[in-house]
């Protein structure tokens, strides 16, 4: 097996690299970080999301573990006192996985330059850097509605927890398959009017988005942002790869949820 380490630079987190990496060493687990069979990352969710778009090219062949040295994270596992039993369930891994589902995002320029593709573990949102933004929402091919207010985000079913639930959007199991879209500040009144409410588009449709103005958007996929290019239109559906976590002892979704937005007393 080898295994990458992915941290951030946080003082808590470079300490608990060292002793991952010396354990794993003394362990004869070999530290590759080029081509790993599990990425290891320490920090945080927004960790988790950095190493996930630096391997998203080797998604096919490799589960993600993460260890958070903070606030508890909603993608990670293991506490930053819990190094010593990692290294014994990596020892002991069979290949067990749990996958979750991720959003293909296509953008198309207005210039004519060739399209973009990119891999979303959360969301993607468009927004327009000042005023109002107009949009044409399209569904599987047909005008669905004219949009108009600050933007909107597109997430997938575990995303569904982070800006989504901000704005309104519901908390999607990821058994689902599907891309959730939610309205951000939307106008609604005699002479704008959209649907004003969360849609959960399944994975054989797509949900295609054309600005009325090509130019002053901003486009996020996770923590990655596309400004000052003149955006034609945004594709997105659900994609046909997947993110894969090692399931040592990986929490269900639910009761990710319930600590992180509820943490009732047990």
């Amino acid at each position: 097996m080898k295994v990458s380490i992915f941290g951030n630079n946080g003082p808590a987190s470079m300490k608990v690299s060292r002793a991952l990496k010396a354990g794993l060493t003394a362990a004869g687990i070999t530290i590759d970080s080029l081509d790993p069979d599990i990425v290891v990352t320490v920090g945080g969710d927004g960790t988790l999301l950095s190493a996930f778009h630096h391997y998203n090219d080797r998604l096919d062949h490799v589960r993600f573990v993460g260890i958070h040295t903070g606030h508890l994270g909603f993608y990670t596992d293991w506490r930053d006192y819990e190094v010593q039993e990692l290294i014994k369930s990596l020892i002991e891994d069979n290949g067990q996985s749990v996958s979750y589902p991720l959003l293909n995002i296509k953008v198309e320029y207005a210039d004519g330059t060739h399209p973009d593709e990119a891999l979303a573990l959360n969301e993607s949102t468009i927004k327009k850097v000042s005023g109002t933004m107009v949009a044409d929402v399209y569904i599987k091919g047909e005008l669905f509605e004219s949009f108009r207010g600050d933007g909107l985000c597109l997430s997938t079913p575990t995303g569904s927890t982070a800006y989504n639930k901000s704005v309104g959007g519901a908390v999607l199991s990821p058994h689902f398959d599907a891309v959730q879209m939610a309205e951000i500040a939307s106008i609604n009144n005699l002479v704008f009017r959209t649907l004003g409410s969360p849609l959960i588009i399944p994975a054989d449709e797509w949900v295609r988005i054309e600005p009325a103005a090509a130019a002053d958007n901003i486009l996020m996929c996770d923590q990655l942002a596309i400004e000052g290019r003149p955006i034609k239109a945004i594709t997105y559906q659900i994609a046909k790869q997947r993110i894969s976590f090692a399931e040592y002892r990986h929490t269900h979704f639910w009761q990710r949820v319930e600590s992180s937005f509820i943490g009732r007393d047990r």
